[in-house]
């Protein structure tokens, strides 16, 4: 089903997807595991020249597409479900290996994305647009006018290792189930996941012939999908320096961009510590701290520093760290060599300008411990800039307004959160919080797909969530008839 696997050695092979066309190539890269370096899949690497050939093929499905009807696409989306959770257990393995991902979580990642994909499948029937009174100032006049939203052709998506799975549905499932044809560029660190989540679309019976395509690689085939003019949306999620190469090769279309963030919390005097510690631990440490919105800034309300520090250090050494194929492990190792290296650097150099190590901190067999960094001030790097690791730091303040003044002091605004039992303080906080979501009495880790997504200042531009991303995917035509 999900291509080639060597009964030898285990290595499943990935392969093109040109339309429902699969196809390899001589050559060819390897993905180890981050956790024992075994090779555990193979893709083609693919150049400029396939780029090309799949952005044409995508072009030319688009008519074919976009005349699908609703009711099919539907169909198409609630059959990948179907499927999905069917093998969820060969997905969740293939996270494991791929991307270390610990196989509770794993699972719970296959879950997470065939929901999205259903939600989806539910918000296409609300896809639609209205009547305009044209007659409501005395310029105009009596006509029947509406608009109504079109699907944009072809969209490119590039997605990236820290939810290899359910990232590519949040793209290619809005964007197919709208009527676009779609080019994925999926992240070099696990081709074999999102190929499997592609060929659940493409052999489906209700599939669209050559809606989907997909291609692996890095700059070479990324910068010739954002370079064409065939695309008429870049959705791309990842880093802020790829982001702004892309703002700049992109020319005239529409950029989707989830990038970058620093997600902080505040920690109230009568906050519950208790219940703030315990998840604050898990906002922090999960995924490996491999994700937009991991809790990196924990602001502390000085009467309680302390006692939260002494809490937050208890919770985080409870934590499993080990093997992504045991059950009850928590957290894994980091997704490469070069991570680890720079969270060991960042550790040391917040240690040798006053920080203290209160968890963790320490490699352990090849892996980097959840770590907690007391006595942080606003001028050490650990804290001013996005770490992706599983690194937090407590900073003591007097007060909120100190708090929230620093949380809004950086260039990111992904989604922060507050812990408080002062009504009239979460208010405040909703209003005075520079970001793209806020989280009142939980970390701001906290994401449930079927809401928008999205962040303010670098964090990137337009939202995801399956309601907010078919309005990305889709262009808005004016009808008049007099």
């Amino acid at each position: 089903m999900f291509g080639t696997v060597d009964d030898k050695n285990g290595i499943a092979e990935a392969k093109i997807l040109f339309g429902s066309t699969e196809e390899t190539k001589e050559i060819v890269s390897e993905r180890k595991s981050p956790y024992d370096g075994a090779v555990v899949s193979t893709a083609p690497v693919c150049d400029a020249e396939d780029t090309k050939r799949a952005l044409a093929i995508a072009k030319a499905a688009t008519k074919a597409a976009a005349a699908t009807p609703l009711s099919q696409r539907i169909m198409w989306l609630e059959d990948v479900v179907e499927k999905l959770q069917k093998y969820k257990e060969q997905f969740a393995l293939m996270l494991a290996k791929e991307v270390a991902k610990p196989i509770a979580f794993a699972r719970i990642e296959v879950e997470r994305c065939a929901e999205t994909i259903k939600i989806t499948a539910m918000e296409l029937a609300n896809v639609h647009g209205e009547t305009i009174p044209t007659d409501i100032m005395p310029s105009g006049k009596r006509t029947m006018a509406y608009y109504r939203r079109e699907p944009v052709g072809v969209v490119a998506c590039i997605t990236p290792f820290n939810f290899p799975l359910n990232l590519v549905a949040h793209k290619i499932a809005p964007a197919l189930g709208v009527g676009n044809t779609v080019v994925l560029k999926p992240t070099p660190e696990a081709p074999m996941t999102a190929y499997m989540l592609a060929k659940l679309f493409i052999t489906s019976e209700y599939v669209t012939k050559d809606a989907l395509s997909v291609v692996y690689g890095d700059a070479e085939v990324g910068s010739t999908l954002v370079k064409s003019p065939i695309p008429r949306v870049i959705s791309f999620t990842g880093s802020v320096p790829v982001g702004k190469i892309i703002m700049s090769q992109a020319g005239i279309k529409k950029v989707s961009l989830e990038l970058g963030g620093n997600a902080a919390t505040y920690i109230d005097k009568n906050a519950d510590l208790e219940l703030a510690a315990k998840r604050c631990a898990y906002g922090a440490f999960y995924n490996s701290g491999q994700v937009c919105i991991s809790l990196q800034r924990i602001y502390v309300n000085e009467a309680v520093y302390e006692q939260f520090a002494e809490l937050m250090a208890a919770e985080t050494k409870r934590l499993k760290v080990g093997s992504p194929y045991e059950e009850d492990t928590f957290m894994g190792p980091l997704i490469d060599a070069e991570s680890m290296e720079r969270a060991k650097s960042w550790v040391a150099s917040a240690k040798s300008e006053g920080a203290r190590v209160v968890a963790g901190g320490d490699e352990i067999e090849g892996i980097f411990p959840p770590t907690v960094m007391a006595d942080v001030t606003d001028e050490m790097k650990i804290i001013c800039e996005e770490v992706f690791a599983p690194i937090v730091s407590l900073v003591a303040v007097p007060d909120y307004e100190t708090a929230i003044e620093k949380m809004n002091d950086s260039p990111y605004g992904l989604q922060f959160s507050i812990f408080t039992n002062d009504l009239k303080l979460t208010q405040r906080f909703i209003d005075d919080a520079e970001c793209g979501g806020v989280v009142i009495n939980d970390i701001p880790t906290l994401r449930f797909d079927v809401q928008p997504y999205g962040g303010a200042k670098l964090s990137g531009v337009g939202r995801e969530g399956p309601k907010f991303a078919l309005e990305e995917f889709t262009e808005i035509k004016s009808i008049v008839i007099c």
